[in-house]
């Protein structure tokens, strides 16, 4: 394991592997909750790594569909095509907005689906390899799945925002957007002094509902992810203190059943949280062309 505690001579306690396995390899030190100067870059590595893969292997399939009987592959894109085209129709139902949501719901739903299976990679695979090959000395923290990153998952629903600001200005115009955003949800009054009351009223909860909606977006993927990758982590735990101890056995062969049986449980997790914030990024677009 390449951690600063193992280079300063001993072992790692329980909280300090968590604790190391937690930490992202940043461009530098946080020095607060909110720090845009720092970037974490295994977060932005993988990300760009595995969105490039996801549209090489959509590339692919492309390029080598068949009106025949389709390959393995070929029928997997095409029942997942299916499935995203019914819920978007479902959803939005601009036919031209669709040219545009439709290919990026599911260009979320592949990447996300791909940013959540690094968790099944082994939690200390990494950490050896560095060891094995000397890069433990330059990269101490590595982190493998951006989903359990506040940051990338934010990021992810921030864009989502903009896209919704941009489909309200797009359907409603600008000056029906802001009469809206003056309006709903309490209406206005004929009253001068009401309607500026009811104004302020109006757009403090349309204020808070873009920001509630923007961070339980990325909280829930953030949440569900980085709590599955602490389960993980204690799991190897117990493999670690089984091997560790003469009479660990038992603790071990728990590691296993435990490692196996949340392992299966958290492909479905994976596929889940893709749905889940593909399908909130279709409601919330959806949302933007309806009028109050």
């Amino acid at each position: 394991m390449a951690a600063e505690e193992n280079v300063a001579g001993h072992a790692l306690t329980a909280g300090e592997y968590i604790g190391h396995h937690l930490t992202h390899w940043r461009t530098a030190q946080q020095t607060g909750v909110i720090d845009f100067s720092v970037f974490n870059i295994d977060s932005i590595f993988w990300s760009v790594l595995l969105g490039v893969i996801g549209m090489f292997l959509m590339w692919r399939v492309a390029r080598s569909v068949t009106s025949g009987v389709p390959g393995r592959m070929q029928a997997a894109i095409e029942i997942l095509l299916e499935m995203v085209d019914t819920q978007a129709k479902g959803i939005v139902h601009n036919a031209e907005s669709r040219k545009f949501v439709g290919p990026l719901a599911l260009t979320v739903f592949v990447w996300i689906f791909l940013l959540n299976s690094m968790d099944f990679l082994p939690v200390d695979l990494f950490h050896q390899v560095f060891a094995v090959t000397g890069l433990e000395e330059s990269i101490h923290f590595f982190r493998v799945v951006p989903t359990a990153d506040l940051s990338t998952t934010l990021g992810m629903s921030t864009a989502v925002l903009l896209v919704c600001l941009y489909y309200n200005v797009k359907i409603k115009g600008l000056g029906g957007w802001a009469h809206e955003l003056v309006t709903a949800p309490f209406g206005t009054s004929s009253n001068p002094l009401f309607a500026l009351i009811l104004g302020v009223l109006n757009f403090s909860m349309q204020m808070i509902e873009f920001t509630a909606k923007t961070v339980s977006h990325g909280m829930r993927l953030f949440g569900n992810m980085y709590a599955g990758e602490l389960v993980f982590m204690l799991i190897a735990l117990m493999g670690a203190v089984g091997f560790g101890s003469a009479t660990g056995i038992a603790l071990w062969l728990g590691h296993v059943v435990a490692g196996t049986g949340w392992a299966i449980f958290h492909i479905l997790i994976v596929a889940l949280q893709a749905f889940i914030f593909m399908m909130l990024t279709l409601v919330y677009v959806g949302q933007a062309h309806d009028h109050h």
